[in-house]
């Protein structure tokens, strides 16, 4: 009796303590091949085996026929921000509360999760959506992508994650550390030893001028070298992740010598700083997508407030010209869209974009799965369809290696062993 209740269990959850997956072709990112006609064996959300051919199935056994699909690890987005979609002037609410926040967040989870992404990273929201939305996940209460998350971004005094940017000065209290502006390297330990108690994996630091802020320059250094450094420093004493908006120059280059895990966005990096990336292994995340998003924006007129659409115009056309020369360079990629700028669920264009920048198809791919779960810390277990990693595995229509539009069709979902999105019948 016990054990017909767990098998009901487990089949109305669309789970199956062992799978087999027939698959004509899967991409081994580790390799970079793509792999004949195999069977993928996976028992309790774990790759146990991947045998040549199509095995005898086990009456224990589930079979998962993906034969006629392209079959790849479950996609990786280093750089979105669920609860948040950029509005035009004329469609954007007065306020939005942070009960709002949190609901819109749980929706573009979903949304992120059926168009193939099982991992993301979130660079900054108002505080605890993504750590909250991160838990309820993990603990099976909403679908979505695993989400390793910074909380809130923290930022200097009228710095670009400044939240009073824009407000007169009687209607608002001067930000503290804890809420995520400091000034000078001693707030800066304040700052990062908050994330850590508040639960975040890691930090977020904006150490330029931003595109969207309601200030005037998109690029100009925001933290000096010390508090850089002193970011870095707290951050690697708990253990966690820095990852850095910078657009302009002056205040990439002083990220990058203090340590910092990635730089997002990049748009006016130098070869100087490249080589410096190279030289620190530190990711470059380019989030092309939102440049072009922003770049097409501003060109219609009451889109953007008139402070913010300058910048949109001279940033957004640059980034997908820097990350080609980045990346002929050889700074390590890791992939990112800035999904919650433009919609969620649109981040395959990215791999449209990086291979119109000059990227090698097998090497967008393995930007959003080899190279993303390394910049994470999470090779052991994620990142690619191997032997004792987590089956996280989706499948797309077409051939993604001849034409990247393929990604768009996404087929199958399948996340630590669970079935989310299954059309083949469809």
């Amino acid at each position: 009796m016990i054990k017909l209740i767990f098998s009901i269990v487990l089949f109305s959850l669309n789970i199956y303590s062992s799978q087999i997956i027939y698959t004509s072709e899967f991409i081994d990112v580790e390799r970079k091949i793509v792999v004949k006609d195999s069977s993928i064996i996976i028992d309790n959300g774990i790759v146990s085996s991947i045998e040549k051919g199509f095995i005898k199935v086990d009456k224990d056994y589930s079979v998962i026929d993906l034969r006629g699909y392209s079959v790849m690890p479950g996609l990786m987005d280093m750089h979105v921000h669920f609860g948040q979609e950029y509005k035009s002037k004329a469609e954007r609410p007065i306020k939005i509360e942070r009960e709002t926040e949190a609901i819109l967040a749980t929706a573009h989870a979903d949304i992120t999760l059926k168009s193939g992404f099982t991992t993301v990273r979130q660079v900054g929201d108002s505080g605890f959506v993504s750590i909250s939305l991160r838990d309820a996940i993990a603990d099976g209460s909403v679908n979505g992508p695993r989400i390793f998350t910074s909380g809130k971004s923290i930022a200097t005094t009228g710095g670009h994650a400044d939240p009073t940017n824009g407000k007169s000065i009687d209607d608002y209290d001067h930000p503290t550390p804890e809420q995520g502006v400091i000034n000078g390297p001693y707030e800066a330990y304040t700052a990062v030893r908050q994330r850590y108690k508040d639960g975040a994996d890691g930090i977020k630091l904006t150490v330029t001028g931003g595109v969207l802020s309601v200030a005037k320059s998109g690029d100009n250094p925001q933290f000096t070298l010390e508090e850089a450094k002193a970011v870095v420093s707290a951050a690697k004493d708990y253990g966690m992740w820095v990852a850095v908006h910078a657009h302009g120059p002056q205040g990439m280059k002083r990220a990058v010598i203090a340590g910092v895990d990635s730089v997002e966005h990049g748009t006016f990096m130098t070869e100087e700083i490249m080589d410096l990336m190279i030289k620190n292994d530190t990711y470059y995340v380019p989030t092309i997508s939102a440049g072009e998003w922003v770049a097409e924006k501003a060109e219609i007129d009451n889109f953007f407030p008139e402070i913010v659409r300058p910048k949109a115009a001279s940033v957004g056309p640059q980034i997908g010209s820097t990350f080609g020369k980045a990346y002929k360079r050889g700074v390590k990629i890791a992939f990112g869209t800035d999904a919650g700028v433009q919609a969620h669920g649109t981040n395959w264009k990215e791999f449209v974009y990086m291979t119109q920048y000059g990227m090698e198809p097998m090497d967008a791919i393995a930007s959003a799965t080899i190279e993303t779960a390394k910049l994470l810390g999470e090779f052991d277990r994620l990142g690619s369809i191997s032997v004792g990693k987590i089956a996280d595995i989706i499948a797309v229509s077409g051939d993604p290696l001849k034409d990247m539009n393929n990604m768009k069709d996404v087929i199958f979902v399948m996340k630590e062993g669970k079935v989310f999105v299954d059309k083949r019948n469809e």
